[in-house]
């Protein structure tokens, strides 16, 4: 893998721009200010600019004493030192020009406030990027460390090892993706394909076509157990949800050997798992776990430059404007299929699409120029949005556009950091489209199983809300604003930080479910929601309950559930295996027989693999009820009240992006060809395996010796696959 050497002196050229511009921008700011505020006021009035200038030599002085600080003290330590040293810089800066004044403490936080609504503003006006500030700090501090940094010892030394920064866009599907690239709405990825420096190729995510199960095959090469989003465990009674924390850290030590994707100085920001990574930000399987919060000094860019977290706040605040604007658009046009866009939703889009994005996009700056050799970051911005949206709708569109400029807003940095960074744009699943079962049939999936078993709804558990879409702003919430350790079970059950408030999002009481009870304690029913895939148990019977002992106990079910509008089959165990059983005809998966017709044959060639291997898992329901795919629309239908989903089979959802260089080709004996005409990556798991042996080629890790098992038999973990058929 061959080594480039970055634009450094464009990247240069951008630092004076932006420079000029901030000192232009936060200057106007400040007049804008004195003429609200009685209490400010410069005399004559171009000492405004030399205050913004002021501001920044402030700024300079005081935050390597703010980042030893927040080094030893935490993340929670950053956000509040952040804030007051950004109150301090207005008040010395003011205080340090003769020529202005300012009456107060308050009227120097209204400044503050005042200055980060009109630096919003004009930078928009303006057309300069979000982080501009921001990224134009760390180029310069990434040029002055190479001219400090006295190049390798030798001529023959050769160039630095590259570095990867994989950059998961949640949810995009392949095809999504190339009307991006043809359409403008994603202009960097576009340069990179049109230029021939990258590839954009799809690859299978196989079911359970979630974030949970994709993520843990391409950060720890696994995802055996994870038959869903969420999830109940008949051996211990508990319902897992992959991003509580508790669970991802359980879920992750069971599948991780150490030897994830980022285990050798890796970063991981924003995601579920750690891929072993030793420094972690915002990840749910780390919250509960050693290393807690994170490194402190890694917020304090973002928190402690001046205006970055409060112009964050006030886009925030824009965000939450936009979508309620958005959503009364979507009704009056009376566009369908959409569902309804709640209160809680405005402030989690807010949250996802503007702060969350941009605390990312300081993180995994910041670990660039200090020059990690791989960094995995989760964007979830269009997920989240497509979730309640649609898939192609303009406010999803504007999403990816809004992914895209961090692209090149990290190209940016890269062109600064100590060492060639190669960019891999992924996606985890796609994503499709349909109305919900509950806008088919009038009730949701819970009470139709309830109908059909005649079981009441106090002796049942269901969990069918959109918890997904809440878990990275929890993450956040958590890791960053919270005052104590999080990730613990509170006195409530509920998750979040004894007595801080930070419990966002539906919430369902299950604390049933997680204490372990007898059998004859245990609901009778548990049904969960996990994209058009419905998940039935039932906790009273031991072991997976195959369809000769249903058919005893609950002979109205099967069939009342094939005579469901949007029910397409149902996966069951029997005394041959698991069965897809659908209204007119049955397909024993192990064994490649049809009786009557064929209920998968709408799903593709790759269905029939999918679901044979997750019928199989320990974790695996008593029931698995697949919505139907609907051929002229390519629509499904989601067991949650969400427009867009995924989890299952049909539609965009496992057409899944993999945007990578072109001198880091696909290796073919990792290709999967079982389908005619197709030769791609099948699953997570194979990707997993792909960008290991990329890191090893380019030296930012090492080649590891093959383990044995007790037996003397290669470690699967670490032997090369072999291609499936």
């Amino acid at each position: 893998m061959e080594t480039q050497a970055g634009p450094s002196l464009r990247a240069s050229g951008r630092d004076v721009r932006d420079g000029l511009i901030g000192l232009v921008v936060t200057g106007v700011a400040l007049l804008v200010a004195a003429s609200v505020l009685d209490g400010l006021s410069f005399a004559p009035w171009w000492t405004a600019f030399v205050v913004a200038a002021a501001m920044g030599v402030v700024d300079a002085l005081v935050r390597p004493v703010l980042r030893a600080l927040a080094g030893r003290a935490g993340a929670v330590t950053a956000l509040l030192s952040g804030v007051l040293v950004q109150v301090a810089v207005v008040e010395l800066a003011l205080l340090a020009v003769p020529s202005a004044s300012v009456a107060s403490l308050g009227d120097a936080v209204a400044t503050l406030v005042i200055v980060a609504v009109v630096s919003v503003v004009t930078r928009w006006l303006l057309g300069v990027t979000d982080n501009s500030y921001l990224v134009a700090d760390l180029i310069r501090r990434g040029e002055r460390r190479r001219r400090r940094t006295p190049p390798a010892a030798g001529p023959d030394a050769g160039p630095a090892p590259a570095g990867l920064v994989v950059v998961q866009v949640d949810g995009l599907p392949f095809r999504l993706l190339q009307h991006g690239i043809v359409s403008g709405v994603l202009p960097t990825l576009a340069r990179w394909v049109r230029a021939g420096s990258h590839d954009a190729v799809r690859w299978w995510a196989r079911v359970p076509s979630t974030t949970p199960a994709s993520q843990a095959g391409l950060l720890h090469g696994t995802n055996d157990g994870i038959p869903a989003f969420r999830w109940y465990e008949k051996a211990t009674g508990r319902l897992m949800v992959a991003n509580r924390p508790a669970d991802a850290a359980e879920v992750e030590k069971r599948l991780s050997d150490g030897r994830g994707l980022l285990s050798e100085g890796g970063v991981s920001v924003s995601n579920i798992f750690s891929g072993d990574a030793p420094t972690a930000f915002m990840t749910m399987s780390r919250i509960t776990g050693r290393g807690g919060l994170g490194p402190g000094r890694g917020y304090v860019r973002f928190f402690a430059s001046p205006f970055v977290f409060p112009q964050a706040l006030v886009r925030t605040l824009g965000e939450m404007v936009k979508e309620l604007h958005q959503s009364r658009r979507q009704r009056l046009r009376g566009i369908e299929p959409r569902v309804r866009r709640r209160r809680a939703y405005v402030a989690l889009r807010g949250l996802t699409n503007v702060l969350l994005r941009d605390l990312n996009v300081a993180l995994v700056a910041e670990h660039m120029i200090a020059g990690a050799p791989v960094i995995f970051v989760d964007l979830v911005d269009y997920d989240e949005i497509a979730h309640h949206a649609g898939v192609a709708r303009p406010e999803s569109l504007a999403a990816l556009a809004g992914v895209d400029g961090v692209l090149g807003t990290l190209e940016r940095v890269a062109a600064a950091a100590p060492r060639d960074y190669r960019f891999v744009v992924l996606s985890d699943h796609g994503q499709s489209q349909g109305p919900t079962f509950r806008q088919l049939t009038g009730r949701g999936l819970e009470a139709a199983v309830r109908e059909h078993t005649e079981t009441s709804s106090t002796a049942t558990l269901a969990d069918t809300g959109d918890v997904e879409v809440w878990g990275p702003v929890n993450a956040m919430l958590a890791e960053v604003l919270s005052g104590v350790r999080p990730g613990t079970r509170r006195s409530d059950g509920r998750w979040g930080a004894e007595g801080t408030g930070m419990v966002v999002g539906p919430q369902r009481d299950t604390r049933g479910a997680q204490a372990g009870p007898s059998a004859g304690e245990r609901p009778e029913l548990v049904v969960a929601g996990s994209g058009n895939v419905g998940l039935v148990w039932f906790p009273r019977l031991p072991g997976r309950v195959p369809v000769e002992e249903l058919g005893r106990r609950f002979p109205a079910l099967v069939p009342g559930l094939m005579s469901e509008p949007g029910v397409a089959f149902v996966v069951v165990h029997s005394a041959r295996g698991p069965l897809a059983i659908g209204p007119d005809g049955v397909r024993v998966l192990l064994e490649g027989v049809v009786e009557g017709r064929d209920p998968l044959a709408a799903f593709g060639p790759r269905a029939v693999a999918d679901l044979a291997r997750v019928a199989v898992m320990d974790a695996c329901p008593d029931l698995y009820v697949h919505s139907t795919v609907d051929p002229r629309t390519d629509e499904v239908h989601a067991f949650e009240e969400l427009v867009g989903c995924h989890g299952g089979l049909g539609g965009w959802q496992n057409d899944a992006v993999l945007v990578h260089p072109t001198d880091c080709p696909l290796d073919a004996d990792l290709l999967d060809r079982t389908v005619e005409g197709e030769a791609l990556l099948y699953g997570a798991e194979a990707v997993h395996r792909q960008l290991v042996r990329w890191l090893e080629r380019c030296g930012a890790r090492g080649r590891p010796v093959p383990r044995t098992t007790p037996g003397g038999a290669r470690s699967p973990r670490t032997a090369e696959p072999t291609e499936r058929g």
